[in-house]
């Protein structure tokens, strides 16, 4: 079975590829800021993580779409990059005003960072990344969930290892926000040893 041009195999490897290896926090250092700014609790993080999955998803799709189908046809390719921005911060109000409405716990939680999806590198990265390597419809769509779930792992395993670092008790100069750091530059570390591993 094959998905324009890809088979069943190929789509796995793909997204597999993008949650491990190409992981858009740990390998491509793409979407640091909320990385950063939301971990510190695991409903958070997973909250951050699922809206950002639901946005890199949608968004693959409707890039592709707008791309393929307007921007390609009419000779406009330079304005992709605007074009993708104007989607995903389209698809980030309608996220926010439905947790303002349905989960209005997550989206106090969430604060300032909710709508800095609209200009997180990592959903504009993932829209971009799709043209570039010109994937077909269903390929960038499974592309950009992959993407989104290893941003949810990331966030969420970083947002476990921070649990923990508040029962340690490090030297003074690595109080607070350094040893967030040495901590993530950990985790990005074991996340390189899949980088060996071509899908």
């Amino acid at each position: 079975m094959t998905f324009m041009g890809m088979s069943f195999t190929d789509l796995f490897l793909l997204m597999l590829g993008a949650v491990l290896t190409e992981n858009f926090i740990f390998s491509k250092f793409y979407g640091c800021c909320p990385f950063l700014g939301v971990s510190d609790k695991t409903d958070k993080a997973l909250g951050m993580g699922m809206a950002v999955t639901f946005v890199m998803t949608v968004s693959g799709a409707a890039s592709w779409a707008i791309y393929y189908l307007i921007l390609l046809p009419l000779k406009l390719e330079y304005l992709k990059t605007v074009a993708f921005i104007l989607v995903i911060a389209f698809l980030v109000q309608i996220i926010e005003m439905f947790l303002r409405r349905f989960v209005p716990s997550l989206y106090n939680a969430l604060g300032i960072y909710l709508p800095l999806i609209t200009t997180n590198c990592a959903v504009l990265g993932a829209a971009l990344i799709n043209i570039q390597k010109s994937y077909g419809f269903i390929p960038s769509v499974c592309y950009g969930f992959a993407a989104g779930i290893g941003f949810t792992l990331a966030m969420v395993l970083f947002a476990g290892v921070r649990k923990k670092m508040e029962f340690a008790d490090p030297p003074r100069a690595f109080r607070g926000f350094p040893l967030t750091l040495i901590a993530a530059g950990l985790l990005a570390m074991i996340f390189s040893g899949f980088s060996g591993i071509s899908f």
